[in-house]
């Protein structure tokens, strides 16, 4: 159990818990199921509690990735739980609400607006899936089917239901999910419909920020670019991942030799300084799609639109008179 400090002034120490897994919780790993259980105690104290084996499973401890089957029981125990924080501003709120485009009874899909991160964390206190359970509270299984980057804009889905997650997270592993980025990258694209097979490792910098480079020991990523459309210096591109690693499309566009547009981490300072007096103040990158079949079989598609901004600031790119698809 962790003590009151003066880090966590506030707040309240839970009881001993015991929990039955039942069929529509079954399937997720042990650190997931514990952040939903106890949602004021922070990841790294989750993890310690697992790792001392102060959370048990049918009796027994269990690693941080262990997945939770129908029928298992958990030991929960005392945690010092901070209190509930704050609701999320009535502005950020509004914008995510406004920004879901399909929901039916085990999917909620959204056009996740740029600068929003997906869940909360590292300084980030209300992140597209804090808010959402804030703004619906009836769905108290609501989990992010996959995850966009804070600056990537476009197709989010949500999975309603545990059946659903699971169900999507097959498909993910089998190669079923076929997602389409639009992506403006520096520089007259001359490769044609290029296909990237390189490898990507997730070094850490100092503070904990993540920055991914290819190399031979990383997880094996492969990335299909297309052009859409070219302004001269500037080409958009229509990216197809076929894996779902960390900053892959950034990362294997840099690899080809062409940075996307807007990107502080990855991309060309001086170009990004031109840019921004162009107009852009974001990255340009955008989940424009999204498909996989649903339970009977049948293909959903979800499609959001590029937001005004970016349209705006093609219009306003040199070069746009000769703007054409190759």
């Amino acid at each position: 159990m962790q003590p009151k400090s003066k880090k966590f002034p506030a707040g309240k120490v839970t009881k001993v818990r015991k929990v039955m897994i039942d069929e529509d919780q079954a399937g997720q790993r042990i650190d997931n199921f514990l952040r939903r259980q106890l949602p004021g105690v922070p990841r790294s104290r989750l993890y310690r509690i697992l790792r001392r084996g102060e959370v048990r499973v049918n009796k027994g401890r269990v690693r941080a990735d262990h997945r939770l089957q129908a029928g298992d029981e958990v030991r929960i125990p005392p945690a010092w739980v901070r209190e509930v924080p704050a609701a999320a501003p009535a502005g950020a709120m509004a914008r995510i609400a406004a920004a879901i485009i399909y929901e039916d009874k085990h999917l909620l899909v959204i056009n996740k607006p740029s600068g929003v991160a997906v869940h909360g964390g590292s300084g980030i206190r209300h992140g597209v899936i804090e808010m959402l359970r804030e703004l619906r509270p009836d769905l108290r299984d609501l989990s992010l089917a996959h995850r966009l980057d804070r600056d990537t804009s476009g197709c989010l889905v949500l999975a309603k239901r545990r059946s659903a997650l699971r169900r999507l997270h097959e498909q993910f592993r089998e190669g079923r999910v076929d997602k389409n980025y639009l992506a403006l990258v520096v520089g007259d694209w001359q490769l044609g419909d290029h296909r990237v097979d390189a490898p990507l490792l997730v070094r850490h910098r100092q503070g904990g920020e993540r920055h991914v480079i290819v190399n031979e020991q990383g997880k094996s990523a492969r990335t299909r670019f297309r052009l859409s459309r070219t302004f001269g210096k500037y080409s958009l591109l229509q990216c197809q991942p076929k894996t779902g690693r960390t900053h892959q499309i950034r990362v294997h566009a840099l690899h080809s030799g062409y940075p996307l547009a807007g990107d502080e981490r990855y991309g060309d300072p001086a170009e990004n300084s031109k840019l921004k007096k162009l107009g852009l103040k974001r990255l340009f990158l955008h989940a424009q799609s999204i498909a996989f079949p649903d339970g009977p079989g049948n293909e959903l598609h979800f499609t959001a639109p590029l937001a005004p901004g970016l349209e705006q600031f093609l219009d306003k790119l040199p070069g746009r008179l000769r703007g054409k698809s190759r």
